[in-house]
């Protein structure tokens, strides 16, 4: 056997090419190869850098664990293999409580590890700005997206906005992006979107931000988060929603705060003003009712 020096010896070399290798990865590498970061490391929100830690931190316990179930899988074949001139079933082993009691405990264990960072970075994720500096509202619909910037007022009457139409694909299948509607987002502001479906559900899908969320009729969900970089993303429905759910596509700009006010004028200066949220919805029947939501108070006070 050898000794111990010759062993720490031998891991010197080892841990330095480790370092090196490492030292030698891109961003992308270092975050699981997963969208969302540059060249320089910027992530592209304030949460992307939490995901991507989930995921490779989760990755490395796995695989570290897989390496130790794979060896101890090729050392008892190997150690315990017939040998020439052996017959008859080899010595029959119960009860083994050590052993029990391990391959109980470790896995509960990584259970419970896993379920405890991945609920501590959800409620981080999901914890909502109690001031954002943006409000924007979201709509989904079959096969596109409305988007709406909220004003100062509470009803919503200064409220700009803008419709969307699904992506129009030529013969030979490509999108013309020109056409997808477009969110605008201002760098390094607190962003809160509340998620609204017009129909079925949808997911809210925005790639390189690394986070989605459904839409559903009667439940409006919120996302807030701090874009950090400047750039353009895809976005799509993530739920599929009808026939034509692949067409459901929208990008993302993420521009300096001067170009985002330019861009709210620009909307206000061609009449897109006002609340759109529930203005469109094709499911709007209240329980109960087979009309609108006034027929139904109408047939109540009846």
């Amino acid at each position: 056997m050898p000794s111990k020096r010759r062993l720490r010896w031998a891991a010197i070399p080892l841990g330095i090419a480790a370092a090196v290798a490492l030292a030698g990865c891109t961003p992308t590498e270092l975050n699981g190869f997963l969208p969302g970061f540059v060249e320089d490391g910027t992530a592209a929100t304030n949460q992307t850098e939490r995901v991507s830690g989930l995921w490779v931190n989760s990755w490395i316990v796995l695989l570290a664990v897989g390496i130790v179930t794979w060896g101890l899988m090729a050392w008892a074949a190997i150690a315990y293999r017939r040998r020439k001139g052996q017959t008859g079933l080899p010595v029959q082993l119960r009860y083994n409580m050590p052993i029990e009691i391990f391959y109980t405990i470790v896995p509960l264990l990584l259970v419970l590890g896993m379920f405890f960072f991945t609920a501590r970075d959800q409620t981080a994720i999901e914890t909502q700005w109690e001031e954002p500096d943006v409000e924007i509202t979201a709509i989904g619909k079959q096969w596109s997206w409305d988007f709406m910037y909220a004003g100062e007022d509470d009803d919503m009457s200064d409220a700009v906005w803008t419709m969307g139409i699904q992506a129009q694909p030529d013969k030979d299948g490509n999108v013309d992006q020109e056409q997808l509607p477009t969110l605008v987002l201002p760098v390094d502001q607190d962003v809160t979107i509340h998620l609204q479906s017009r129909d079925v559900i949808h997911s809210f899908w925005i790639i390189d931000f690394l986070y989605k969320k459904d839409m559903y009729i009667g439940k409006d969900n919120t996302w807030s988060f701090t874009p950090t970089r400047v750039g353009e993303y895809a976005g799509k429905c993530a739920e599929l929603c009808g026939e034509y759910h692949s067409m459901m596509l929208f990008n993302v700009k993420v521009v300096e705060q001067d170009e985002y006010d330019a861009y709210v004028e620009e909307l206000r200066e061609k009449g897109n003003t006002g609340d759109i949220a529930d203005a469109y919805d094709r499911l709007s029947n209240l329980p109960g009712t087979t009309g609108s939501p006034e027929a139904g108070s109408e047939e109540e006070g009846e």
